[in-house]
């Protein structure tokens, strides 16, 4: 199982990532950007829109500025309604 640090993260990512449950690459990618931001909303309430770009981007391998604007349009549906 890969790292998260191989997706980009960083430590303290890396810790809230863990302290919801999510402890490698794999797992984001298996559980999606939107649950797993749901489950960092949900201990970590500040979390903001930015962090559910970064953890989609991460699950594609591309970074934050290569998400087009219609996933970011999605992304950010979704956020508010949360």
């Amino acid at each position: 199982m890969a790292e998260l640090s191989s997706l980009g993260f960083g430590k303290t990512m890396e810790k809230k990532l863990h302290s919801v449950g999510i402890h490698s690459a794999e797992q984001l990618t298996e559980m999606g950007s939107r649950q797993a931001l749901f489950r960092l909303k949900a201990q970590y309430p500040n979390t903001c829109a930015v962090i559910l770009y970064y953890l989609e981007a991460a699950i594609r391998g591309v970074s934050i500025k290569e998400l087009d604007a219609a996933c970011k349009s999605e992304l950010k549906a979704y956020f508010k309604e949360l």
